[in-house]
């Protein structure tokens, strides 16, 4: 072996190692595009696949391979969000995103990027939330890329004009509305110590088969919204009014016995999920605001929870 070879061999190559390492960054962004890991996966392994697709002459004038993957990766987020308002219109019943647990996995923003405007600034906390995911169901695609690319991910608007095909004021525009969209879908996050002790409680009460203390942790005007997809039974609508929602919550509790509930890191926020016979069954994602549970995203469909199958 030629002292050259053994150099090689010695020192992996550390450019395949740098395209490798960019994976959880480009799923974390994917995930916050989609709403859906399983989706968020494919598009990474598509990413990939493309890039491995390039002769080693192209690879080798991509000056910022890490830049090319998240480009091409979003272009591909746009196309599957294209699609996805009809695959979402034959689902059954009400779509919730797919729920993560732990937020680490999933946070992880553009290398080397000076921040933008602090005012302009989704915390990457909020930014894999559960209610901000659901606002971010409600906007365009165009709208979703660009708040998500500038004010999460820290990218320029010219960069993120080259993705979506639009000027970079255009762009502006964009996350400036997607922005009045979240302002407009209700008061900021109440402080992580807060929801914990609320979801505490609201646990409690579920296990005690206390009405009238879940009547005094939930809004009035609560609203809890479940997720089946036709797999499992649940309800197809949201329901709405916390003492409604607290005799339907102890009701369900009562007719199906056996199962536990434990508190766990839900999308980067307090949550809970049931177990029953070891099994997740059901993840909680909460919204609370003045200490009190403004709304509730109960996801069973099993095919969304496959990551909180260890837990």
């Amino acid at each position: 072996m030629t002292e050259h070879a053994e150099a090689r061999h010695d020192h992996p190559d550390a450019g395949l190692s740098a395209i490798i390492s960019e994976r959880r960054r480009l799923t974390g962004l994917a995930y916050r595009l989609l709403g859906s890991l399983a989706d968020a996966e494919d598009v990474v392994q598509e990413t990939y696949a493309r890039w491995y697709a390039l002769s080693p002459a192209r690879q080798e004038a991509i000056a910022s391979p890490g830049a090319w993957l998240s480009k091409v990766a979003s272009r591909i987020c746009l196309d599957v969000l294209g699609s996805a308002r009809a695959r979402r219109e034959r689902y059954v019943g009400e779509w919730i995103p797919e729920p993560v647990p732990e937020a680490g996995h999933w946070i992880s923003g553009r290398p080397g990027a000076a921040p933008p405007d602090p005012a302009d600034r989704v915390t990457l906390d909020e930014s894999v939330s559960m209610a901000f995911l659901v606002v971010l169901e409600s906007m365009t695609p165009a709208e979703r890329v660009a708040l998500v690319l500038h004010d999460v991910f820290r990218y320029p608007f010219a960069e993120i004009a080259e993705i979506t095909g639009r000027t970079p004021a255009a762009c502006r525009e964009l996350a400036s509305s997607a922005r009045r969209r979240i302002r407009a879908s209700g008061p900021p996050a109440t402080p992580a110590a807060r929801r914990a002790t609320v979801v505490r409680g609201f646990r409690q009460a579920m296990e005690a088969g206390d009405v009238d203390a879940l009547i005094g942790l939930l809004d009035p005007a609560a609203v809890l919204t479940a997720d089946g997809g036709g797999v499992v039974k649940t309800a197809l609508r949201p329901l709405e009014g916390g003492e409604l929602i607290a005799h339907r919550c102890v009701e369900i509790a009562r007719r199906v016995p056996g199962v536990t509930l434990l508190e766990r890191t839900v999308n980067g926020q307090p949550g809970l999920i049931a177990q029953q016979h070891g099994r997740t069954v059901t993840v909680y994602a909460f919204d609370i605001a003045d200490d009190r549970i403004t709304r509730i995203w109960a996801i069973r469909n099993p095919n969304k929870l496959r990551p909180w199958t260890a837990l």
